[in-house]
């Protein structure tokens, strides 16, 4: 059995594949159980639960939130993710936090631009205009973020590759996220009948606990003291885990009875879909 948990698409997030070319590879690779989680996004849930079936995939509704955790023994809040599962896709107070946030993304944009424009001006650089705006949003296909401002940047011939547009740019002209609690995410996948599982928490190039610490018992001790009470799994399989990691989180899982996921964390770039080796006695965990 081939599952992947852990998918996005371009249609709702930063994916290099529209939601039908994302499930029309899965078929391709022979993929048994999925699940496409977009970046603070459910709008393209119900075309994956009908393009599930016109595949015969079996599907398992999914989102990836960011988070903003206060980590008590620390000096400012680090970002996380979350992924939710299995909850109504209608779910009202969902969908509106959801649309909040990507409001929030847009007026955050424009802001990082502003700050841009401030960077321009020292270097005499030419300004970006509303129109550069609206290119910018013209090219996004699904969630606005900074990948879309760097790959404009490119385009625009100010940096040579999105590295550098980050590492030049977007890191010093960065806005803060909508600030979703960790409290505030569980609640609203368990109101809407969801589970919560915290994502990818040792993946050194993302954001995970490695913000914070590189050991794992640490890792998890954060975990113990701080999470717990809000989370109802662990992805334990990762396209950039290495084994030290997974059989850890395998670990803390089964101490905890906490549900195990696993994913490619595929966003197309290269395809990754089905890459990770993830055992069949996790589909069952879905079946309870």
């Amino acid at each position: 059995m081939k599952i992947d948990l852990h998918i996005h698409t371009k249609t709702c997030s930063d994916g290099n594949l529209s939601i039908e070319e994302v499930f029309k590879e899965a078929k391709h690779r022979r993929i048994d159980l999925m699940s496409t989680t977009d970046h603070d996004s459910i709008s393209c849930q119900e075309r994956a639960i009908e393009l599930a079936s016109q595949y015969n995939i079996s599907y398992i509704a999914g989102v990836e939130l960011n988070v903003t955790f206060q980590y008590p023994n620390g000096d400012k809040a680090i970002s996380l993710d979350f992924l939710g599962y299995r909850y109504d896709i209608g779910n009202e107070e969902l969908r509106n936090t959801l649309e909040l946030i990507r409001q929030h993304r847009e007026r955050r944009a424009r802001q990082i631009l502003e700050k841009l424009n401030a960077e321009f001006d020292q270097e005499g650089i030419e300004r970006f205009t509303e129109e550069d705006l609206k290119n910018i949003e013209d090219s996004v296909d699904g969630v606005f973020g900074r990948p879309h401002i760097a790959n404009y940047l490119v385009q625009k011939g100010i940096v040579k590759d999105n590295q550098e547009a980050f590492d030049k740019y977007l890191v010093k002209c960065d806005v803060a996220k909508y600030p979703l609690s960790l409290a505030e995410a569980s609640r609203l996948v368990r109101n809407a009948g969801g589970i919560l599982v915290h994502a990818h928490p040792n993946d050194r190039n993302g954001t995970s606990l490695i913000s914070i610490t590189h050991d794992l018992d640490e890792q998890t001790k954060i975990i113990e003291r701080h999470m717990l009470e809000y989370i109802d799994g662990v992805e334990c399989w990762h396209s950039r885990n290495d084994a030290k990691t997974t059989a850890h989180y395998i670990e803390f899982a089964k101490k905890h009875g906490l549900i195990m996921t696993g994913g490619s964390d595929c966003h197309q770039k290269p395809i990754l879909m089905g890459t990770v080796s993830i055992p069949d006695w996790v589909a069952a965990q879905f079946r309870q």
